[in-house]
């Protein structure tokens, strides 16, 4: 009598599509510089923020992935990860920000937007740093009963985001995030290392300043010391 014998496969999920991160080093930079700037802002929270990383979301089918330029996901732990497989995160993305240009238009546009508004992500934002055919070069989708509609900007050209509780506008050609309670403006790790150093600098002058007004005062006080006697 032969014995049945469960075949059981293990399905491989590849960790690169095989594609270059950036188009060019602007937009690599931007991309970054996006993902960075949020990572700072949730440090210590329970928000997982990346991008440029295979996001999975059909179980069992390898071929079924999207490369978000960057992305948040509110609830989830920010440890690293190879990929991010929604069936086992129990989520989609809240929201997307794509670094796009003219090349990546109608994926852009098109393909990703009617993709992550059925996976269920909530807002979708496109940023076109050469300003190749966006008009304004920032522009902010909201999921509305599964589609996508435009997020008005505001009197400043600012877009507010509502899942992550900041703005995003453009200034001197970069997105720039700031906190909708205080406005506050989130601080890429290389200003915020250029503001802490200029933070420091300040501490040193003054420490000096009051080292020299202590040996003054010290000073002083021994000089008169030695009148009396």
């Amino acid at each position: 009598m032969m014995s049945s014998v469960i075949q059981v496969s293990q399905v491989y999920y590849p960790e690169s599509d095989g594609k270059p991160m950036g188009e060019t080093d602007e937009h690599r930079d931007e991309m970054v510089r996006h993902i960075q700037t949020l990572q700072g802002h949730y440090q210590g929270q329970k928000v997982y923020v990346s991008g440029d990383l295979l996001v999975y979301y059909e179980q069992g089918n390898p071929r079924k992935f999207v490369v978000p330029d960057a992305f948040v996901v509110k609830g989830v732990s920010p440890k690293r990860r190879r990929t991010y497989k929604i069936w086992l995160e129990g989520k989609a993305p809240d929201v997307v920000i794509e670094t796009t240009s003219r090349k990546t238009r109608r994926k852009d546009t098109v393909d990703k937007p009617a993709l992550y508004a059925k996976l269920g992500v909530k807002e979708y934002f496109l940023f076109d740093p050469d300003r190749e055919y966006l008009d304004p070069p920032l522009q902010g989708y909201r999921r509305v009963s599964d589609v996508f509609v435009p997020i008005a900007a505001d009197s400043d050209r600012r877009l507010a985001s509502h899942e992550l509780n900041l703005s995003l506008g453009v200034e001197e050609d970069q997105v720039r995030f700031c906190r909708l309670d205080t406005g506050e403006r989130l601080l890429a790790p290389a200003e915020r290392a250029v503001v802490e150093a200029e933070r420091a600098d300040r501490e040193a002058q003054a420490r000096l300043v009051l080292e020299a007004e202590l040996a003054r005062l010290r000073a002083e006080l021994e000089r008169r010391s030695s009148d009396t006697d």
